[in-house]
């Protein structure tokens, strides 16, 4: 069950990012065409769609941890934290991807990368401070089940094709009330075109965020569960962390749907929340045979 999700994963990863790709390049042609650029806005559309796929598959730990003012974490400062994960990567088969720690009061994690060798699992000191150990094996564990099911890839790039994608539509929009502002022959198409990608753009990625989540989420409970063989630690963990009161300062909504539990959960509904219930995720762990 758990492999053919992970297979599904892959697949449906490829298809998502492909088609982000391509809704970016749709973009980026259409400013290109609003400009003028002629038979030129073609290439410049593919160039400016690849390029930036292309740099988030290379640097993408890199620029979530930067986002999230994450420091790597040394055996001296965090040395439970380090055990932990080795016994885990041990359990799992897994290499060791590297650590990182956030300085926050508000307990959650989660894990980056474009692959299991060049993974990372990033934890808030809220979560080592008021996580016992078999809680914080739990957390680690699910982090891990991210990375061994493929889904880290994904988040990690629909974050930042997310952030380039809404900056795209407001660039788009900005020039187009411009241009029909300053031009003797104001076209209101060009308006009506930035509109319609502002509104549209973010209703977009909110619901490929969705997409990717629940699901994943689940999955990888599940697949902790296997790991540590003791469904009651990630249980209380994640009570522990829904009803911890200290929000997490360093959240934006860019990365939210990265972390084990969504850092906006006062001030969203189950509904728009990019993961399924506490409630929901403890019911589905309580019923693993």
């Amino acid at each position: 069950m758990i492999l053919k999700s992970v297979q599904d994963n892959k697949r449906s990863s490829f298809f998502i990012v492909s088609l982000f790709i391509v809704i970016i390049m749709v973009g980026v042609y259409f400013v290109c065409y609003a400009l003028d650029l002629g038979f030129l806005s073609i290439p410049i559309a593919v160039v400016g769609a690849v390029v930036p796929a292309i740099i988030s598959y290379n640097n993408c730990d890199k620029i979530v941890l930067s986002l999230n003012g994450a420091r790597p974490a040394t055996r001296e400062q965090d040395l439970l934290l380090s055990n932990l994960l080795d016994n885990m990567c041990i359990a799992s088969g897994l290499p060791r991807p590297k650590l990182y720690v956030i300085n926050d009061a508000s307990p959650n994690a989660f894990a980056t990368g474009r692959n299991p060798e060049n993974a990372v699992i990033c934890v808030t000191t809220g979560l080592l401070e008021k996580l016992d150990k078999y809680e914080l094996e739990g957390v680690i564990a699910h982090e891990l089940s991210h990375i061994k099911n493929y889904d880290i890839l994904l988040s990690t790039i629909v974050s930042i094709f997310v952030g380039f994608v809404v900056i795209l539509s407001d660039w788009f929009t900005r020039w187009s009330f411009r241009r029909s502002s300053n031009s003797d022959n104001k076209n209101p198409i060009f308006v009506i075109i930035g509109i319609l990608f502002l509104i549209l753009s973010p209703i977009f990625a909110t619901l490929m965020k969705l997409a990717i989540s629940r699901k994943r989420e689940f999955l990888a409970d599940a697949s902790a569960v296997e790991m540590t063989r003791n469904p009651d630690g990630l249980i209380s963990a994640l009570q522990k962390i829904a009803l911890d009161p200290d929000p997490l300062e360093v959240a934006n909504k860019s990365t939210a749907h990265m972390y084990i539990s969504n850092p906006f959960k006062d001030k969203a509904s189950d509904l728009f929340s990019t993961h399924p219930s506490t409630e929901k995720r403890i019911e589905a762990l309580r019923h693993i045979n």
